[in-house]
């Protein structure tokens, strides 16, 4: 598998939230997501640019 190493500035991480559970993400840069630990999504990150829609997410539990 391909690994598709995302970069988010980290002024941005601070600021974003999960749109379902308005928790804090964390990046995996590996995955190329943001994680929500509380809600059990993981958001994709395309392009360099967060995808923060719960349709789009997918579950991790």
């Amino acid at each position: 598998m391909m690994s598709m190493s995302a970069k988010i500035d980290d002024w941005l991480l601070e600021i974003l939230a999960c749109p379902k559970s308005k928790a804090p993400l964390r990046l995996d840069a590996e995955a190329g997501e943001l994680i929500c630990d509380e809600s059990g999504l993981a958001y994709p990150i395309r392009d360099g640019i967060p995808v923060l829609l719960v349709d789009e997410a997918r579950e991790i539990r």
